[in-house]
């Protein structure tokens, strides 16, 4: 069994909105609590807003409102979480939906070997890619696994792997009263789920979504589910 200090842990949530005023009128509504400014990521043409989730369990976590960035030129090559997707973009037309996660690989761990190993074992992440955003405090740097064809892998179960430097984003986000009560996936590989450990619970194969989080708020207890999506893991 790997220690504890070489697990994955869950670094934070991506839920996706037709417009960023859109996502964050809805997720302050449906928590209670304001969100915080994030910023411009021009490699894939988006911005976003973020509200701290971290706690014992899960620390150093946070929720991403994600939209399209109507200033930015469109990039060359499929937007991350689907944000392309079609079926998704009707989906976010609607309202606001959870499309996927992410897990901080840890220092001593290399996040290109974790991709090529969860490759191998048939959950293909995407391939490492730098990307960043400028904050007030100078550009955010990490390195973060993007599928080229801009698929959310096992419906958005499959989470995204993240490597920040030396700067992580719930650093700087004030605590508003909300954590992460609980995250869980469907049919995961048992490599991909080995990894994660204790940081997620296991839905069963006939559930009807394929990621499920419950947030603890100040108006109670709130659940969001991924939608499901129709392209090849």
């Amino acid at each position: 069994m790997r220690a504890a200090s070489q697990r994955l842990e869950v670094d934070h949530l991506v839920i996706a909105a037709a417009s960023l005023e859109s996502g964050t009128a809805w997720c302050e509504d449906l928590l209670g609590v304001p969100l915080e400014p994030g910023g411009r990521h021009a490699r894939f043409g988006t911005h976003n807003r973020l509200l701290d989730l971290s706690s014992a369990r899960h620390p150093r976590c946070y929720l991403e409102i994600l939209a399209v960035d109507p200033e930015a030129a469109a990039p060359p090559h499929p937007r991350w979480f689907g944000l392309d997707d079609p079926a998704l973009r009707r989906e976010i037309a609607r309202a606001p939906r959870l499309v996927q996660w992410a897990v901080r690989v840890p220092a001593g761990r290399d996040i290109d070997a974790v991709a090529a190993e969860w490759r191998a074992a048939g959950a293909d992440p995407g391939e490492v890619t730098a990307a960043e955003r400028m904050t007030p405090r100078g550009v955010l740097r990490w390195r973060l696994s993007v599928r080229g064809d801009g698929a959310r892998p096992f419906g958005g179960g499959l989470p995204a792997l993240i490597d920040w430097g030396d700067v992580h984003p719930s650093g700087s986000l004030p605590a508003r009263g909300v954590s992460l009560a609980s995250l869980a996936v469907r049919s995961l590989p048992a490599t991909v789920l080995a990894a994660l450990g204790a940081s997620v619970d296991a839905l069963g194969d006939r559930e009807p979504t394929a990621l499920r989080v419950e947030l603890e708020t100040p108006r109670g207890r709130v659940a969001l589910e991924a939608p499901e999506e129709t392209k090849a893991c």
